[in-house]
């Protein structure tokens, strides 16, 4: 597909939007584009020529060069993307747990027979249950894995706002992933026993949605904790 002029200056604009750059800047930019695609028509040169096929790295050079670019550390945005990351993994531990807490694959079974004088007699089959081991396999994979998707998570979201700093960000939260996905798993436990101990009959219905909240939220802070720390508060034109 072609890129047009229009094309171009829509891409652009709506790139500098995005970086925050001021509305009225980016219509004098956006003018000034304009101007020079129709000189380089002139001479003969394409618009992908010009633009260098990536309109979006054009754009976001030229407010950097002009120091328009505010550095934003983009806590919220590296928060969202660490939860993101970190739902599924959450997920499967709590469905890991469940599968053990409840017994569902524990093959053990009662049965009661009558003998012929009227009395009830209870035979108990007692098997190991599957679920344990089950669940001592799959809570470290989860871990694994929301380790690998909370980086890449976070990584993506910071080069999509094309964020400073970004290896100085993933090194540190590299580093402090593991200690922060063993405080979401402490927090997961202690919420646990206390709906055990506490709520009593309907703690299913609070372990559940408090666990999950208390994990993803644990790694979530902790990530946009990591970028502020890692980003410095200046201007990109200092």
């Amino acid at each position: 597909m072609t890129l047009t002029v229009d094309d171009a200056i829509h891409t652009a604009t709506e790139t500098w939007r995005r970086l925050g750059v001021e509305q009225a800047t980016a219509d004098e930019m956006a003018e000034e584009l304009a101007a020079d695609l129709a000189a380089a028509s002139a001479d003969g040169r394409s618009v992908a020529d010009y633009m260098g096929g990536d309109v979006e790295a054009l754009a976001t050079s030229w407010a950097d060069e002009r120091g328009l670019l505010p550095v934003r550390p983009h806590l919220k945005e590296t928060a969202v993307a660490a939860a993101q990351g970190a739902t599924l993994p959450a997920l499967a531990a709590l469905a890991f747990w469940y599968v053990s807490w409840s017994h569902l694959l524990d093959p053990s079974s009662t049965a009661a027979t009558t003998t012929l004088d009227g009395n009830v007699v209870w035979e108990v089959r007692q098997f190991p249950n599957a679920g344990v081991p089950l669940m001592w396999v799959g809570l470290p994979l989860c871990v694994v894995a929301a380790f690998f998707l909370v980086r890449r998570a976070v990584r993506g979201t910071l080069q999509h706002h094309h964020a400073p700093v970004i290896e100085a960000t993933m090194q540190t939260l590299t580093k402090a992933l593991p200690v922060l996905l063993a405080a979401a798993a402490v927090l997961a436990v202690a919420i646990g026993y206390f709906g055990d101990y506490v709520v009593g009959t309907y703690q299913l219905l609070f372990t559940v949605p408090m666990a999950l909240a208390g994990m993803i939220g644990a790694v979530a802070a902790g990530a946009a904790w990591v970028r502020n720390r890692t980003c410095p508060p200046v201007t990109a034109g200092s």
